[in-house]
């Protein structure tokens, strides 16, 4: 099969690039049964789209896979567990009346959610599967969380989650989203957070599953 791999930064994919001697934006690249090319966006919608948009316009893959770490609003969730996320939302694309959020598609100028789109031919089922939203300012605030909580009731938020879906689904690629909690969506402390064990947890269930 022909994967995309896309990551926003650079270290949460290193230990994929090291484990099979990968250079970053790199060449194809045989692992298991699997022909893998490595993308890195740069993080946030933005860059996500503009890369994804660019690189499929002139390339075709069966599957394309984004991983990355994540903010968790579960608390079920224990960090460094690694999710499959089915559906994300743009979560700040719209406008405010007053106290009240108007998403997008209420505006009707298009659509916030965005969902995977599996290739059966790739197995990640075993994943736990969760929603998601994407947003430009992650949260870092109660009263921002609790707004977006009774909005989306989600489970994770990330900076392109979305975007990838998006760029994706525009153009007709395969695509699901792959994330490892490496922080709870409270008010900011990184003393809390455990990004190397999550980016370690993502990294192990990527190549596991390549190799599978």
């Amino acid at each position: 099969m022909k994967l995309l791999i896309v990551a926003a930064t650079l270290p949460e994919i290193q230990p994929l690039l090291s484990a099979f001697s990968i250079g970053s934006d790199s060449a194809e690249k045989q692992i298991g049964k699997h022909s893998v090319t490595v993308l890195t966006t740069g993080p946030g919608m933005v860059p996500t789209a503009f890369s994804l948009g660019r690189h499929l316009a002139t390339k075709s893959y069966d599957l394309a896979i984004n991983i990355g770490i994540a903010g968790s609003f579960d608390f079920d969730l224990t960090l460094g567990s690694v999710c499959l996320v089915i559906k994300d939302t743009f979560a700040d694309l719209g406008a405010e009346d007053g106290e009240e959020f108007l998403p997008l598609d209420q505006l009707g100028l298009g659509t916030t959610v965005q969902s995977q789109r599996p290739n059966p031919g790739f197995k990640a089922n075993q994943l736990k599967e969760v929603t998601g939203i994407t947003v430009n300012k992650v949260h870092g605030n109660e009263l921002s969380i609790e707004k977006a909580i009774t909005r989306f009731n989600p489970q994770i938020e990330s900076m392109e989650g979305a975007a990838f879906f998006y760029a994706c689904n525009q153009s007709d690629v395969s695509c699901i989203q792959i994330r490892a909690i490496s922080n709870y969506v409270e008010r900011r402390n990184r003393d809390k957070w455990d990004i190397s064990l999550a980016i370690k947890n993502l990294n192990e269930t990527i190549i596991n599953l390549l190799e599978e």
